[in-house]
């Protein structure tokens, strides 16, 4: 389709049933293909974006003059932006993910039943996983090779920020589907920009079995909203580091400059600092120097207004806030229990982590902060699907049921109970 292809689909609602007729037909092939037929298809998707950069970058560089042209932020602008890095990171994640173990056809639990039957579970596919996404031209690619290797099909709607970048990309993924022998139709880009594209993806239960939303908190609630669909999401990712009394106070600065500091724009960054008021008065201060050097804005409570004059007031919406930009709330605690009951009360259930020493603290904390990754005495930006060793992941899940924290392979895949007999009967 040409570049102006939302002003050519005049029937949006068609067009998108048409991909989902597509894609259930897709999902009985991939359902089936064997593991070296995928695998040969990520290989060739990587090899596609090494040999086509320059026209990705080019497609990627109208999006950004688009984009600006638009108003777009600065960090929108840094999300859309396909660098050689990035470029070159799309190529090695497709060939990460072709050397994951497949999880499709794996049996556990085989037992024998006193009736004589064996009874076991075989991870298979979702079917088709509809993805709706902002800004990062690169979840394109990600989205495709997970949903391709974990043996599904996939319909893909980018934002219209990413259309030239993502048709570019997507010309990549069915060149790679097309060399090994699986049908194109196993990975759709949505072609049109049109808004009511995403209310029909919402609505398509027929062909559509799971959801998965990747952007801002707006997005996501509409999904959470709207969808007919099972969804896979995280709202927030309200982040908490917690100093206890008994840390090593040098890995707490390493840990809370870098949580805060490594990237400020991404779900997993530390939004608020809690600290043990035992050890605020030493702590405090080395990591507002260090903050400083990042250009941090810091808001405190009345005890961190006192150790640290330089902090703004925190107000109440500031513990409820994810800023996705340099501002940290801190908050110094009277002991383990606060600190708890404040990440219960305000956090997001996304990544939550203690510096401490005391083994028995940390085992606490890991058993009653109740989020999709808890951590001791490492940064929260470790909740990541490629840190965890499970590829390039498709989403943080937040919700409990089927999915949660980094949603990689098992977690785009369910699974059945099989039964093997011998021509047994019931009696």
């Amino acid at each position: 389709m040409n570049a102006n292809a939302e002003s050519v689909i005049e029937d949006v609602p068609g067009y998108m049933q048409t991909l989902g007729r597509r894609a259930r037909e897709a999902a009985r092939a991939m359902a089936a293909a064997p593991t070296g037929a995928k695998n040969r298809a990520l290989e060739a998707m990587a090899a596609a974006i090494e040999q086509r950069r320059e026209q990705l970058a080019a497609e990627n560089a109208q999006d950004l003059e688009a984009g600006r042209a638009r108003g777009l932020d600065a960090a929108l602008l840094d999300r859309l932006a396909l660098t050689p890095e990035r470029i070159a990171a799309m190529a090695e994640g497709l060939r990460q993910i072709a050397a994951l173990p497949d999880p499709v056809g794996a049996i556990t639990g085989l037992d024998y039943r006193p009736s004589g039957i064996q009874v076991g579970r075989m991870r298979v596919p979702l079917g088709v996983i509809g993805i709706i996404y902002e800004s990062r031209p690169n979840v394109t690619a990600d989205a495709a090779g997970l949903c391709l290797k974990a043996g599904n099909a996939a319909i893909l709607r980018g934002g219209s920020e990413a259309i030239r970048s993502n048709r570019a990309i997507a010309a990549c993924i069915r060149e790679g589907l097309v060399a090994a022998g699986l049908p194109e139709t196993a990975v759709q880009v949505v072609e049109t920009t049109d808004r009511a594209a995403v209310g029909e993806l919402l609505r398509m239960d027929t062909y559509v079995d799971v959801i998965v939303p990747r952007g801002g908190k707006g997005l996501i609630e509409r999904v959470a909203r709207e969808s007919r669909v099972p969804v896979i999401k995280h709202l927030d990712g309200i982040c908490h580091v917690y100093i206890d009394e008994r840390a090593d106070l040098d890995k707490a600065e390493r840990i809370a400059v870098n949580a805060k500091t490594q990237r400020f724009g991404t779900c997993n960054t530390m939004e608020t600092l809690l600290v043990h008021e035992a050890v605020a008065e030493a702590i405090l201060p080395r990591l507002a120097e260090r903050y400083a050097e990042f250009g941090v804005e810091l808001r405190g409570c009345p005890r961190t207004r006192e150790i640290l004059p330089q902090a703004v007031p925190a107000t109440e919406e500031d513990w409820y806030t994810e800023y996705l930009a340099p501002i940290l709330s801190i908050r110094v605690v009277p002991d383990l229990d606060a600190a708890i009951a404040h990440i219960e009360h305000y956090g997001s259930h996304h990544t939550d982590a203690i510096v401490t020493e005391d083994y028995t603290r940390a085992r606490r904390f890991l058993r009653e902060v109740d989020s999709s990754s808890v951590m001791v005495n490492a940064s929260t930006r470790f909740a990541d699907g490629f840190e965890y060793g499970l590829g390039a992941e498709i989403g943080i899940s937040t919700d409990k049921l089927h999915a949660r924290g980094p949603v990689g392979l098992e977690g785009l895949t369910t699974q059945k109970f099989i039964v093997l007999g011998d021509g047994h009967v019931r009696t």
